[in-house]
């Protein structure tokens, strides 16, 4: 009888666990409001709702148009949610409110106003457009002019006036929401600044005639590895103006080929999208690859790397543009060559002559060549195929954004696809129809500006005339610098330390 009460308690037990747990995963299943933001702009208030999955909604407006309440059905509110604390030129508060299975959220207005509800499915998230009722609902794609809106960066500094830099743009046929301001001979800005469906979308570009001014690779304290902000790289060549470029590793190792005066000083061995300046001036957009070896005694070892950290069992070349010495351990073997021939034999941390490289080998690679002795041929062979060998600068970094006049956005074929998981700041090179350079920056991660997709910074870029456009390092590197002053703004909150720049030059 006492097994069979027992039993019948634990069976009681086990169902209620398994109702609760019902009840806890329905829970969770259930749309939650997880945040709010908020953004108040020159033709309309904008209230962000963050959820974690889709919810079905109603909207209820006052008569007067100065309440509006937005039920979300089926859902639940955070726990933690604090109650927001947003007023704007239109909203005086926003309250919400959780009971049942539905969370309501009251906007009280100053003034009465239209509401139109939007809804984003990844991420989830639903919106509310308050617009001025004179107005109308649709909001108007132009810049903002109110204090909390615009951009952090500075405006383009000329006597010109924003109705004459708008003028500009329209006569150039640039996107609305672009002023355009002829900053020297050959030289314009374009400043981008558009409300999108989802926030705002601030760019800046550099309009470049190749007639006036040459594109040059410029390195960090002029030499790899080396980090330095880009205002820094900019000022220390006296250019006109410049924009970040390669990937780079903490140390500032760059990452990817990249070649200045004609010498390389990084290398990459995956097929990445590049632009090269040509002994002739002219740029050349495509995909190149690294292929590098050391030929001694009739034995043959494929070079590692130029100008980077020497690894394991590894054979990587050091030259001029890496600094004094190779700054190596004593655990390897190194060769200086000097016109082909040995000049020098080393265990480490060798000095780099201005006229011919260092060998450095570590482990295999070293024993293969333990023999080797001064005064020994070596032949050095690098090649990165034409018309890459010509160029005098270059930089590969990649993905393509633009080829031909199109969209073409090589992610996957370039192994990139972990760094176009979302909006993010980016920088680009580009030519345009109009025969010109464009540097090109959109800021992102912050309230003036959600940044791009790649496909959506290629999209833009090609709104502004690019023909030919490389995407170059983004998030926080992503910066564009003229005459000294920054416009962007970068993410960071400040210039970051970078390891290389495309300047201009004037000829």
């Amino acid at each position: 009888m006492g097994q069979m009460y027992w039993m019948k308690r634990a069976r009681g037990f086990l169902l209620t666990a398994v109702l609760l747990v019902c009840l806890e995963g329905a829970a969770l299943a259930a749309p939650q409001l997880g945040g709010m933001r908020f953004h108040s702009g020159e033709t309309h208030d904008r209230v962000v709702l963050d959820l974690s999955a889709a919810s079905d909604y109603e909207l209820d407006t006052a008569a007067d148009g100065k309440r509006v309440t937005l039920v979300l059905k089926g859902a639940r509110a955070k726990q933690a949610l604090a109650q927001p604390s947003f007023h704007g030129k239109r909203v005086k508060s926003v309250r919400w409110s959780a009971a049942g299975d539905e969370v309501r959220v009251v906007v009280t207005l100053a003034a009465g106003c239209r509401a139109s509800v939007g809804q984003l499915k990844n991420p989830p998230r639903l919106y509310l457009d308050l617009t001025d009722r004179a107005a109308g609902a649709k909001p108007a794609q132009k810049p903002a002019t109110s204090a909390q809106t615009k951009p952090a960066a500075a405006k383009p500094t000329s006597s010109v006036s924003d109705a004459d830099a708008r003028k500009a743009a329209e006569a150039l046929h640039l996107p609305a929401g672009t002023e355009a301001v002829q900053l020297a001979k050959g030289l314009m800005r374009f400043d981008y600044h558009v409300w999108e469906n989802d926030g705002w979308v601030t760019a800046y570009f550099l309009d470049v005639d190749p007639s006036v001014y040459q594109l040059k690779v410029a390195l960090a304290k002029g030499q790899v590895p080396g980090l330095a902000t880009l205002g820094a790289i900019s000022d220390s060549v006296n250019a006109v103006a410049a924009v970040n470029a390669s990937f780079f590793n903490w140390n500032g190792d760059l990452l990817g080929v990249t070649k200045t005066n004609g010498t390389i000083v990084g290398t990459g061995y995956i097929p990445r999208s590049a632009l090269a300046i040509l002994p002739d001036g002219r740029p050349y957009f495509g995909t190149v690859t690294y292929s590098g070896s050391v030929t001694i005694g009739g034995v043959t070892q494929y070079i590692s790397g130029v100008d980077v950290e020497r690894g394991s069992d590894s054979l990587v070349l050091y030259n001029r543009y890496y600094g004094a010495r190779t700054r190596t351990n004593d655990y390897g073997r190194e060769l200086t060559v000097v016109d082909g021939r040995v000049t020098a034999v080393g265990s480490g941390n060798s000095a780099i002559p201005a006229d011919g490289c260092v060998v450095s080998l570590h482990g295999s690679a070293a024993d293969i060549y333990s023999q080797v002795r001064i005064g020994d041929a070596v032949q050095i062979d690098e090649t990165l195929g034409n018309p890459w060998n010509k160029a005098k600068e270059l930089v590969s970094v990649g993905p393509c954004l633009v080829r031909n006049g199109t969209v073409h956005v090589t992610t996957s074929e370039e192994q990139l696809d972990e760094i176009d998981r979302h909006r993010e700041p980016r920088s680009a090179i580009a030519m345009t129809t109009r025969g010109t350079y464009l540097l090109a920056v959109v800021d992102g991660r912050q309230a003036n500006s959600h940044g791009c997709t790649l496909t959506e910074w290629a999209q833009l870029l090609k709104s502004f005339g690019a023909t030919e456009a490389l995407n170059l390092d983004g998030g926080g590197s992503a910066e564009l610098v003229a005459g000294g002053q920054v416009l962007n703004s970068p993410s960071d909150g400040r210039e970051r330390g970078i390891g290389s720049a495309i300047v201009v030059l004037k000829k």
